[in-house]
């Protein structure tokens, strides 16, 4: 019997050579095909943004039968408000144990070892593998965001076009960095942020040839989210009138406040990944214990309701 990859490497060359012919005999520069490359993961990435939105609403009204919000929670049963966590930590577990341990991570420091350690290069199972992890686990109560699994999805994606037509390097993180835009600009309606996002943080580098694909997938991308999610700002934010000059002395502390807050936070993120990575157990049975733990914060919120 034929050795599994060496199948698999069969049947993606008789994909990936076709593909690649069609682009010889049109003869494109390296300007036209980086920039073609550049609207088609723009597409991509915005679907993969809009397909992480519609997963999360789908698992939220399997887990919790509605949107999840305080009112649902508070409606169910406290046996369930530790369960439901703890059934999606397990979830994430077993994928990151059997699919793809890329996507254990926050999402952007995988990008960025990908970029400066591996050339760009993200394994295609990253993006259905992280997609589906995130979707679960944000829809199961685990108190993470969009912004990591948005940024590595769209990435991978990014990597997966490049590693079809066997680009150099150099490209290949091109193609990283506008799949990364792509995601940030469809899942926050924000195009300007996503391709400055990806230049600054995830290519490092302004230089026009490289901005010019990344600005393109961040549009593509963005009219890819407002044509199924709609025009309208991620976050709404009130409006405000400054009443006094007084109230800026209020806005100082709470400054120093927040950055105290946010430093004891990471500190403690930190610590809590250090100790469970030193445990020698299933990675389902670590994402478990903290989606129950997840559980048990919900219930102790709404004791009593």
């Amino acid at each position: 019997m034929d050795d599994p990859s060496k199948q698999i490497k069969k049947y993606t060359n008789r994909i990936t050579t076709p593909l690649s012919n069609v682009i010889n005999r049109f003869k494109m520069g390296e300007h036209s095909f980086v920039l073609t490359m550049a609207v088609f993961i723009g597409l991509l990435g915005g679907f993969g943004a809009v397909g992480i939105q519609f997963a999360i609403h789908k698992f939220e009204n399997l887990f919790w039968g509605g949107e999840f919000n305080l009112a649902t929670i508070a409606s169910i049963p406290w046996g369930w408000k530790i369960a439901i966590p703890m059934m999606g930590g397990i979830f994430v577990g077993l994928i990151i144990q059997f699919v793809a341990r890329e996507a254990k991570g926050h999402g952007v420091p995988e990008v960025m070892e990908a970029i400066s350690l591996r050339n760009g290069i993200i394994r295609p199972r990253v993006v259905l593998a992280k997609l589906m992890a995130s979707a679960v686990y944000i829809a199961s109560g685990g108190s993470v965001g969009r912004e990591g699994p948005v940024i590595q999805i769209g990435s991978a994606i990014g990597s997966t076009v490049g590693q079809v037509f066997k680009v150099n390097p150099k490209r290949m993180r091109t193609f990283v960095a506008c799949g990364a835009a792509s995601g940030i600009a469809a899942a926050f309606n924000a195009p300007v942020a996503g391709a400055l996002f990806a230049v600054e943080v995830i290519l490092g580098d302004f230089a026009v040839p490289q901005f010019s694909p990344v600005v393109i997938s961040s549009v593509m991308a963005t009219v890819v989210s407002r044509h199924f999610l709609g025009d309208y700002p991620a976050f709404a934010v009130p409006t405000y009138h400054l009443g006094s000059p007084v109230e800026l002395t209020f806005y100082i502390v709470l400054g120093f406040l927040a950055a105290g807050v946010a430093l004891l936070f990471i500190k403690v993120l930190y610590s809590s990944e250090a100790f469970f990575d030193k445990l020698k157990w299933p990675e389902s049975v670590k994402a478990g214990i903290g989606g129950a733990g997840i559980g048990v914060v919900n219930f102790f919120l709404h004791f009593g309701e």
